[in-house]
Order: structure tokens, then sequence, then C-alpha cells
């Protein structure tokens, strides 16, 4: 019988049941929007943690010995992920894969030139600053590669995401229980005298509410599932293109787990969404 009366309500008011959609898809398609960016960031980030981003280069008079300590002392702390020691010999190979189309730049090149060096990655990218300056107090040491500029602005980038997202989301939530409030409230209002003469044959505030609150609950995940869907579609159309702009950078394809599971969780987000604004309706308007 109360979900009878929801659906009746519903249809008997179909322009604030579009504008009450309309507004949760719009929030949903926001948060499926920045849940995407921020996942792919992070991605991005870890991408990065994981490549050698930091090179220290050996003066040719640095001892085997010496860099194996220096190699040991830097793995026993728990900010380096891995590192891995480059012999000149190997240095030369390198060059002469990266040049192979330039024979005059290989000539001029020997084993003797190239230094050795250590390659470093890090467990968070925040750490790599404090590797660097470690480095930096071993004397064998003649050169440290590091491109703080390109991590810190990553870094930055993926903190200010987070938060803009995280704001606008608020935002769009606050819009999204005061108009689904006052849809509700214009709903309450429209059936005041059926209101009334369901009181007066014994019908209790809760068999009257229930009706409100469902709506609300129905309004919101109506919403989620647009939301989400048309944020997925968007995703999987602009995906080849993405792809090809982060060329060698594993975001892609995305999991269809990943996508139930953020289904999953807007779902939820739609229940107490929904039926928090149309219970706060229901007790300002029905007392």
């Amino acid at each position: 019988m109360v979900f009878r009366t929801t659906l009746k309500n519903i249809r008997r008011s179909p322009y604030q049941a579009f504008a009450a959609i309309l507004i949760m898809t719009l929030t949903f398609l926001v948060i499926s929007f920045f849940t995407f960016i921020l996942v792919g960031a992070s991605s991005i980030v870890n991408y990065f943690e994981s490549k050698p981003t930091l090179t220290a280069f050996f003066k040719n008079e640095a001892k085997e010995e010496e860099i194996k300590a220096m190699e040991e002392s830097i793995k026993a702390t728990d900010k380096v992920a891995s590192v891995k020691f480059v012999s000149k010999k190997e240095a030369l190979q390198i060059y002469r894969e990266q040049n192979k189309d330039d024979p005059l730049l290989l000539d001029l090149v020997t084993e003797d030139i190239l230094p050795a060096s250590l390659e470093i990655s890090a467990v968070k990218i925040e750490d790599l600053s404090d590797i660097h300056d470690t480095l930096k107090g071993y004397p064998i040491v003649s050169e440290i590669i590091y491109q703080k500029d390109i991590v810190s602005a990553l870094t930055s980038w993926t903190n200010a995401l987070r938060k803009i997202g995280i704001a606008i989301i608020a935002i769009l939530a606050l819009v999204s229980i005061f108009i689904m409030g006052v849809i509700t409230g214009v709903k309450i209002s429209q059936k005041k005298e059926d209101i009334e003469i369901m009181k007066l044959i014994g019908a209790s505030s809760w068999y009257i509410r229930w009706p409100f609150i469902l709506e609300g609950v129905f309004y919101g995940v109506v919403g989620a599932f647009l939301g989400w869907g048309i944020a997925s579609l968007s995703l999987w159309y602009s995906g080849p293109y993405l792809e090809f702009f982060l060329k060698g950078i594993p975001i892609f394809p995305i999991s269809f787990i990943f996508l139930l599971g953020l289904l999953g969780m807007e779902l939820i987000i739609a229940v107490v969404l929904g039926a928090f604004s149309s219970f706060a309706a229901v007790l300002r308007y029905l007392k």
C-alpha cells in the first residue's frame, strides 16, 4: 500500500519528479567524474613512484666498495622502494640503444666517459626530496638528476583536485537536499486535505510519512543510476583518446569491478541523501 501510494505521488507530479531526478543525476554525475579523475591522478602518481625517478651519478674515482656501501645504506631506509645500480658498461649499452640511428654520436662516446649511477624509486613521491638531500651528503656522488618541479606539480595538482572535488560534491549535496526538501514540502502542501482525512480515520504518523520518504529515496536511486551511467559511458567512449594521450601509463582499461563498486557506493549515498532530505521536509511540514 505504501509503495503504491509512492508511485501514485510520482505519477501525479511528473515535473517535480523530473526536477528532483535531474538534480540528483547532476550530483552523482559530478561524483562519478571526480572519482574517475582522482583515481586516474592517483594511478599516475603511483606510476611515477614505481619508476626510477631519481638518478645519482658517481665520480670516476668512486670505488666499488664505496658504491656498494652507499647502495646498502640507501636500501635500509623506509623511503626507498627500489635501487638499481647501472655500471659504466650498462650505461654505454643504454646510450648506444638510444642513439643507434646516429653513428657519429656512437663513435664519440666510450665506456670511460659515461659514469656509473644508481636509479632510485621512492615508496611515496613526497619522499624524493629527502632522498635527494641524503644523496647529496655522499662525496662519491658527482650529480643528481631529480625532476623536482614535475614531481611537486603532480602532487600539488592531485591534492588540489581532491579538495576541489570534495568541495563541489558537498555543495551539490546540500543543493540536492534543499531542492528535494522544497519539492517534498510542495507535495505535502498539495495533499494537506488528504493527510487530514487520513489522520481522522486513524492513520499513524509514520504511515503518512513513509510514501514521501520512499519518494525521496526513489529520486536518489534513479539519479545515481543515471549519473553513474552517463559518466561510465563518457569514460568508455573517451578511453581510447585518453589512453593515447597517457601513452605508457597503465590506467586503462578501467576494471568493471571498480565501476560496480562505485555504483554501489553511490546507491548507498543516494538512499541516505534522498531519505534524509525527504525526512527533514516531512518533520517540518507534517507536525
